[in-house]
């Protein structure tokens, strides 16, 4: 590879260049904008830029696997691109101190109507790091029971009011994102690394409640 680096190089890692000004331009429940002038390279020193960041808190994701190789998918409507995606069960960390597996458990319930018995860390993403800090954990759910709705004590409401849930065998999931059926980031990235897991036994996988990076 380039500049000496090898294989054993490439894994992310925290770095934070020196901002020298930030200001808020706007805030709202789950998300803000703020403004920071941040000094770069320019090839002989540096200079600095303004960036604008969109400040999120964050997100889980569950990609449900049943006994037979199915993935869970639910359908819900999404305003800001002007679609009906299917999705898996997600949610936002919006309770501070929530556990992220007991996060992901809940929206698994309320969502889908399923508990697991078995759940696994399967992929931590970054889904637009060149404009956001929004995180999501997804989590690999097995072991599946049917809650039945009067047991699950949750109302769903604006898009979650209408939300049909489809089993998808988990190969035929696999060609749906390849030939672009599936747009959803959590759902494609979920699909795709499960086969991936499923292909090595399951081996190496984190578990539940293993540290963010």
């Amino acid at each position: 590879m380039s500049g000496g680096l090898g294989v054993d190089d490439v894994r992310d890692r925290p770095e934070r260049r020196p901002v020298v000004e930030s200001s808020p331009v706007f805030r709202g429940p789950v998300f803000g904008v703020r403004r920071d002038q941040v000094e770069l390279p320019n090839g002989d020193g540096t200079e600095v830029v303004g960036r604008d960041v969109v400040e999120h808190i964050g997100a889980v994701g569950v990609l449900a696997l049943d006994d037979r190789d199915r993935v869970l998918l639910l359908r819900q409507y999404r305003h800001a691109v002007g679609r009906l995606l299917w999705e898996t069960p997600a949610g936002l960390r919006d309770v501070d101190g929530e556990p992220l597996h007991e996060l992901a458990a809940r929206e698994l319930l309320e969502e889908a109507g399923y508990r697991a018995e078995r759940w696994d860390t399967l992929l931590d993403v970054f889904p637009s790091p060149g404009m956001t800090d929004e995180r999501v954990r997804i989590f690999l759910a097995r072991g599946l029971t049917e809650v039945p709705a009067d047991q699950i004590g949750f109302e769903r409401v604006h898009e979650e009011a209408d939300m049909p849930v489809v089993w998808v065998p988990l190969d035929e999931a696999v060609r749906k994102v390849l030939a672009g059926e599936l747009h959803n980031m959590i759902a494609c990235m979920g699909v795709l690394a499960v086969r991936a897991a499923r292909d090595s036994g399951f081996r190496g996988l984190r578990p539940a409640d293993a540290p963010e990076d």
